[in-house]
Order: structure tokens, then sequence, then C-alpha cells
């Protein structure tokens, strides 16, 4: 009887180590990041919040009115310049000229009322070790507006937004090379936050880890992919150094 219960026990005490195990492998995949770079729209807040579609009701309403266009018409051209040219501004730049601050002071006017503060996750992203960073297409006032309502702004070290890649947007290499040139990133030890497939191709050939969120998408240039940012930092980010030893 001693003996049956003895060998009883032995799996249960293999399966937690290995479990264990298992999770410990999970939260070591980030151990050597130094910065974490995260996307702003629909990365560190849920789609479902519909922020974004108000941005895009105001990009379309913007350009009826500046070209003369209706509905239909930009709803159109707008898809076919972020496709083309990257972003929908990128486009009204290169077609038809048009100044980037009006554009973007315009259409990040938007209602947030409906956006639910998340300190824990600003909390989380806090206890993330290195630096923190935001980088969106959007302005860099959007990027505060945003972060300051979820209540999550002060987890980062600095923003960046589309200004201050010359206003050059993701996907194009040449935006991520002036913002790791302006924040001195190694892009080795980095990694990418973000909600556009595309847009994390060039950070996987300069070397950065890459996670797309908001979706369940397997291609070669992303490294991970999950539904949601909690709880793919919950499962995988480096235990916080003040924790590391308990």
């Amino acid at each position: 009887m001693l003996t049956a219960v003895t060998i009883a026990a032995t799996p249960v005490h293999f399966s937690v180590a290995k479990s264990n195990g298992a999770l410990y492998a999970k939260h070591m995949i980030f151990s050597h990041i130094q910065t974490w770079i995260f996307d702003l729209d629909n990365t560190l807040y849920p789609r479902s919040m519909g922020v974004f579609d108000q941005i895009e009701a105001k990009m379309e309403a913007f350009m009826c009115r500046e070209l003369s266009i209706d509905l239909a018409q930009a709803k159109s051209l707008r898809a076919t310049y972020w496709r083309e040219h990257g972003t929908t501004l990128n486009g009204l730049m290169r077609v038809h000229g048009i100044d980037p601050d009006p554009f973007l002071h315009e259409v990040h006017d938007i209602d947030l009322t409906h956006m639910s503060p998340d300190p824990g996750l600003g909390e989380m992203i806090a206890d993330l070790p290195g630096r923190k960073i935001i980088y969106t297409n959007g302005s860099r006032q959007h990027a505060e507006n945003i972060s300051s309502w979820r209540g999550i702004r002060g987890a980062f070290d600095a923003l960046f937004g589309i200004e201050d890649a010359l206003y050059v947007p993701k996907p194009h290499k040449a935006a991520f090379d002036s913002i790791i040139a302006r924040a001195q990133i190694d892009p080795t030890t980095a990694v990418m936050f973000e909600d556009e497939a595309r847009n994390l191709e060039v950070p996987k050939q300069l070397g950065m880890a890459t996670v797309l969120i908001g979706d369940q998408t397997t291609l070669p240039h992303i490294d991970h992919a999950h539904d949601d940012l909690t709880q793919f930092l919950q499962s995988h980010a480096p235990a916080p150094k003040n924790h590391a030893a308990q």
C-alpha cells in the first residue's frame, strides 16, 4: 500500500515541476530586452473601445472637405493611401500636398469619455525592466492624450509621434531608422508591440523581437501574437526586479 502511494505521488510532483518550468521559460523569453516599444492605437487600448473608428471618420470628413469628394470616394481613397503610402496622411501629403499638422490636430480631436482607464496596465508596463516607449503613426500629442486618459502615461519614458519620424510613417524603414536614432535604441535588445502585422516586418529585420496584439496571425516576422496586451504581459513579462528574489 505504501509503495502504491509513493508511485502515485511521483507524477504529480513531476507535473508541477514541468508546469513551473514552462512558466519560467515563458518569462525568460524577454530577459534580454532593454527597450519596450509600444504602438498606441488598438495596442494600448482594445479595438473594441472604438477610438480609432472616430479617427477614421474624422479623416474621411477632412478628405471630403479638402478634396471636394463625397464620402464613398473618401473611404476608397483612404484605403488606397493606407495600402500604397503607409497612412492616409502620407498619401495626402504626397499626392495632394496637404499640410500634416492641421490634419493631425483635426483627426485626433476625439471624444475619449468612452475609453476606460487601466492603471493596472500602467503598473505592469512600469514594472518592465528597461525603457518603455510609445511610438505611434499619430501625433505625439495624441499619444499624450490617450496614455493620460488610460492612466498609463507615467509608465513611459518617452513618446514619439509621426512628426518625430519627419512624417514618414510605419511601415517604412526610414521611419524606424529615425526613431531608433532619436531614442538611441539597440534593436537587438528591443521588442515592438503592434496591432498591424505589416508594421512589424522592419523591426524584425532590424533584430527586434515582435509581438502582434489584437490578432492571432502567424507570419514569419511575428514572434508572438495575442488578442490582449495585458494577458500577454502577465504570462510573458520578466518578473519585476523587486520581486525577482522572492
